[in-house]
């Protein structure tokens, strides 16, 4: 019955991320902010664990990627804010502490790894200063959002980490 539970939950996330990034974005910079990634991506860490949070960013990306909605770009900024705040959660068990580790999972190292992906995959010569500002404001933005939202609800119950 735990599997059950956990994979619903996780597909009710992925159904959420990728709906909302056909609603809910705004240009920020040379990339679109979608925020909704990044709210599901701290909800998933906090709720989940690091490991179903990064599958659920992975889903999302891939959905996105294929619908049309997002780039390459989707994959290294949404798996390691999910990995990071999902880490960041377990260490501190508080809320807050998954919030940065989003920010500093997708606003650095998502950004950092960006470049490589978009220089290969993409043909893009875009250097690190033009990725970091805007997936600076896309995870400030979604992580605020989730952090709005666990606030409101008793996480503690609906917990299904190990």
């Amino acid at each position: 019955m735990k599997n059950t539970k956990l994979l619903t939950t996780m597909a009710v996330l992925v159904a959420i991320g990728t709906l909302g990034a056909q609603f809910l974005w705004f240009p920020a910079g040379i990339a679109k902010a979608y925020p909704v990634q990044h709210a599901v991506n701290v909800i998933a860490a906090v709720v989940l664990g690091p490991v179903p949070a990064v599958m659920i960013a992975f889903v999302i990306g891939l959905l996105r990627f294929l619908l049309g909605l997002g780039t390459f770009l989707a994959f290294p900024g949404g798996m390691f804010g999910a990995l990071l705040a999902g880490i960041f959660y377990r260490m501190f068990e508080r809320k807050s502490s998954a919030v940065i580790g989003e920010v500093l999972g997708t606003g650095v190292i998502g950004a950092l790894a960006s470049v490589p992906i978009a220089h290969v995959l993409m043909g893009s010569s875009a250097g690190v200063f033009a990725f970091v500002p805007s997936f600076v404001v896309s995870s400030v933005s979604g992580a605020f959002i989730a952090a709005f939202i666990l606030s409101r609800v008793k996480v503690e119950n609906m917990i299904l980490q190990p």
